[in-house]
């Protein structure tokens, strides 16, 4: 049995756990939580019985963080049964930035019963109980958690495959189904804090029971967490959340609907301008803009496969059952909207690349426990494209695609924030894909090879691909440590041929083309969040809703003030006066309060001299300045994309 540590091999003869092996090679410490044999991770303890490649996680990797977490997870699950035995388990997972569980219970978790939660749990990692897993039969596994009346425990048991092993996770007095992996022990986790409850309704349908759901994160030590617990409360002020509403970015409004936000003046503004931008850069790369229908009949995405795969997720119109009726639904994606342009006559191979740029309102069904202010939402506008080719023009376009991504990222300030992840398909659930398993092989190879090709450092995500092809997903995180996408560029090598989109190829046949599915910019209400949180407010120069705030010190000064502003805005400056009466102490500290790039104060002095009092949220006082000097300034700072 040879048993490898990247360039360390070992040779032993007989079985052995992971600890052993790594204890055997003296690659074993403290700081290593887990391992990962052949690529899957798992615990410690579990048993090798072959050749195996090992992969040994501290807490520094995600995957490390991972095993931590639902540790922590299971701890306080084992502390709310301590104390309120009658409480009902469901499930408790790791996230980005620690875990949650969700609970029946009959007792509100206020904060009170949060601390004492907290100190239960305290008692559990002192006792350093071993942390030991086990497996049943199906059958065993449902009647062991029926005697243990854990009914949602049951339910998910019941909908696994026949003949399935179903793995438990014990410590002490507490038993859990679970996959895991596990630390050795409850006594590693030193250091965790629960941090909120909230409402969470049973596998996230509105139509289940609404569980109470605990957040909570932990690490190896007290200074690690306090330096988190410290990020997290700088984190809240940049909530875009709370800091987007009270800078009268957006609101939200009961009676409106939850995942539909009202963008007010200064949001819809910034967003207009990055619509501009991207569209006018699109046009520069050689995109044709088109301008499809919101809804359309069931008939289209059935042609699709959205039909059969995206129903859930999307607002249907009628009844999606009764075929004698006529039945439609608000679109979540453009591409087949946008393949009736390439199908409005006949195609040559001339004409290709096509590429269709659209600022699409899209709207998705997302569940209600999933909605979070301008970065989860049902209506949402996309800077969605396609660009209809062939095949050997696959790997230029794919390029340029990524090329205006990381540009458009540049732009705003976000390329340094993103990750990469190669998304595919889980050949383990084909139910939810189309095409065969060549057809993803041959797909998937070319995007690795295209991915290898253009250097991205990508992570792979299995089951994140879109049913009809792999894609590359351009990921960031929200202040909060939450992952979401914001970027995809995805191959489509099936839904041409199911629109019946052909082309006259060069030798007169006919040829069906391939598709990329991309953005260039992303969802603009989350771009819009993600700025707000990364510049606290403060965007740059070029999109700020607000470029420049004049302030008239008097009365008599105002209309020499709107003077300038009409002269600003003639040179494409978005200009206001702030002609309240109030003192000028008030109007600069609000100006600053609403993060305005440029303040000029203007008084006698200024209206007879012709110059400007410049103050700017960057350095302060500037001094003075020609008026014609700081709109060359300013037109240098928008040209030059100033952050």
């Amino acid at each position: 049995m040879i048993i490898t540590f990247g360039e360390k091999k070992i040779e032993l003869s007989a079985p052995i756990t992971v600890y052993e092996a790594a204890k055997e090679a003296e690659l074993i410490s403290r700081e290593v939580i887990a391992a990962s044999v052949n690529g899957t991770v798992c615990d410690l303890t579990t048993p090798l019985d072959g050749d195996a490649e090992i992969k040994l996680h501290t807490f520094a990797d995600d995957e490390g963080k991972h095993v931590f977490w639902h540790t922590a997870s299971h701890i306080l699950a084992q502390a709310v049964k301590r104390l309120y035995p009658e409480t009902k388990l469901t499930i408790g997972p790791a996230i980005d930035n620690g875990f949650y569980y969700d609970f029946d219970s009959e007792t509100p978790f206020t904060a009170e019963v949060l601390k004492q939660l907290e100190g239960e749990m305290k008692k559990i990692v002192k006792e350093n109980i071993k942390i030991e897993r086990f497996t049943l039969p199906r059958d065993e596994a449902v009647k062991f958690m029926t005697e243990r009346e854990e009914p949602y425990k049951v339910q998910l048991i019941e909908e696994l495959p026949e003949g399935k092993e179903i793995s438990f996770y014990q410590q002490g007095d507490f038993t859990d189904l679970c996959a895991g992996p596990h630390l050795f022990s409850t006594g590693a986790v030193k250091a965790f804090k629960l941090t909120a409850c909230t409402g969470a309704y049973w596998k996230g349908d509105q139509n289940n029971k609404q569980l109470q759901r605990i957040y909570g994160t932990a690490y190896p030590t007290k200074d690690a967490l306090n330096a988190y617990l410290e990020a997290q409360a700088e984190a809240l002020k940049r909530d875009h959340n709370k800091l987007g509403r009270e800078l009268e970015f957006f609101t939200t409004v009961d009676y409106v609907g939850q995942g539909l936000p009202i963008l007010l003046p200064k949001g819809a503004r910034t967003i207009q301008l990055m619509q501009r931008f991207v569209e006018d850069e699109e046009q520069r790369r050689g995109y044709l803009l088109t301008k499809t229908p919101l809804m359309a009949k069931r008939d289209l995405y059935k042609i699709s496969g959205h039909w059969d795969h995206y129903l859930d997720g999307m607002f249907v119109l009628g009844d999606p059952h009764d075929e004698t009726k006529e039945c439609f639904a608000l679109r979540p994606m453009t591409c087949p909207f946008q393949y009736q342009v390439f199908l409005n006559k006949k195609r040559s191979y001339r004409e290709l690349p096509m590429r269709l740029g659209e600022t699409s309102t899209l709207f998705r069904n997302e569940d209600s426990g999933e909605m979070h202010g301008l970065i989860r939402v049902r209506q949402f506008t996309i800077s969605e494209g396609h660009l209809i080719l062939r095949p050997e023009q696959l790997a230029e376009e794919f390029k340029g695609c990524l090329d205006l991504a990381l540009y458009m990222l540049d732009a705003v300030g976000l390329k340094e924030d993103c990750s990469f992840r190669f998304s595919q398909w889980d050949p383990n659930r084909t139910d939810k894909y189309e095409g065969t398993p060549a057809q993803w092989d041959e797909a998937q190879s070319i995007m690795k090879q295209l991915l290898d090709e253009n250097g991205i450092d990508y992570k792979i995500g299995i089951d994140e691909a879109a049913f009809y092809g792999p894609k590359l997903d351009i990921q960031i995180r929200n202040v909060f440590g939450k992952e979401d996408t914001l970027i995809t560029i995805q191959i489509d090598m099936l839904l041409a041929k199911k629109f019946g989109m052909e082309y006259v190829d060069s030798d007169n046949t006919m040829k069906t083309p391939y598709i990329i599915h991309r953005t260039s910019l992303g969802c603009y209400e989350r771009t819009l969040a993600l700025l707000i949180e990364k510049y606290a407010g403060a965007l740059p120069m070029f999109i700020a809703p607000t470029q420049v705030k004049i302030l008239p010190i008097g009365n008599e000064h105002i209309d020499y003030c709107y003077d300038l502003k009409r002269k600003m805005e003639c040179a494409g400056l978005r200009v206001e006066v702030d002609d309240r009466n109030e003192t000028i102490g008030r109007k600069i500290r609000e100006s600053q309060l609403d993060k305005v790039p440029y303040m000029l104060v203007i008084g006698d002095k200024e209206m007879n001299e012709g110059e400007l009092a410049v103050r700017s949220r960057k350095n302060g006082d500037e001094g003075t300045m020609t008026v014609d000097a700081f709109i060359e300034r300013c037109l240098d700072d928008v040209k030059n994309l100033v952050k």
